[in-house]
């Protein structure tokens, strides 16, 4: 029989550091989230053009926005985090950890296909701008509004059942996460 050994620190990450990474990561995607909504007030409440409205940081760094490495990196970061923090999930969480997860999987090949273009200066359809697949029917401001909203969506149901497991998830956790562990059960 083969086994195979998780790192100490992979270890470390989803037990006793679960909750802190796991608040780590919110903070990562947070920030993300907000730089996407304000982007999409500039575009929808302010009127800007979509070439100005560059978000908050990339009002003073608009390279950054159109920087297909920093949009990569990020997808890569989301889909790196969802797969490290996978292990400390258990039972109904992470059957909402693994959706994200999944869909991220797809957001992350859509970036990784955007980078390419900008690579090799080959774009889908040869349009003049970087293509992703699903860009080809939505535009590109409302797929990314799209795309973390539906990773973003089962993330937050995945920590909320986390932080509120029935008995039989709670047994099996490995982590402190959950919250009141000395009080019953609620019904559900």
């Amino acid at each position: 029989m083969i086994r195979t050994h998780r790192p100490r620190s992979l270890d470390l990450l989803n037990t006793r550091g679960h909750r802190s990474g796991l608040a780590l990561f919110m903070v990562i995607v947070v920030a993300h989230w907000a730089e996407h909504l304000a982007q999409a007030a500039q575009i929808y409440i302010f009127n800007w053009p979509i070439p100005e409205a560059r978000g908050v940081l990339g009002l003073p760094f608009p390279w950054l926005v159109t920087s297909e490495w920093m949009h990569y990196g990020y997808a890569l970061l989301m889909l790196v985090g969802l797969l490290l923090l996978l292990p400390g999930f258990t039972g109904r969480s992470r059957t909402w950890w693994k959706i994200s997860l999944g869909i991220q999987i797809w957001h992350h090949f859509e970036h990784l296909l955007l980078l390419l273009q900008a690579l090799s200066g080959m774009n889908i359809g040869g349009g003049d701008a970087p293509t992703s697949l699903v860009q080809l029917l939505v535009p590109r401001v409302e797929l990314h509004l799209l795309y973390n909203a539906l990773v973003f969506a089962p993330m937050v149901v995945a920590m909320l059942l986390h932080r509120r497991p029935r008995a039989d998830e709670r047994a099996a956790m490995a982590c402190g996460c959950a919250d009141h562990e000395d009080e019953p059960e609620r019904v559900r």
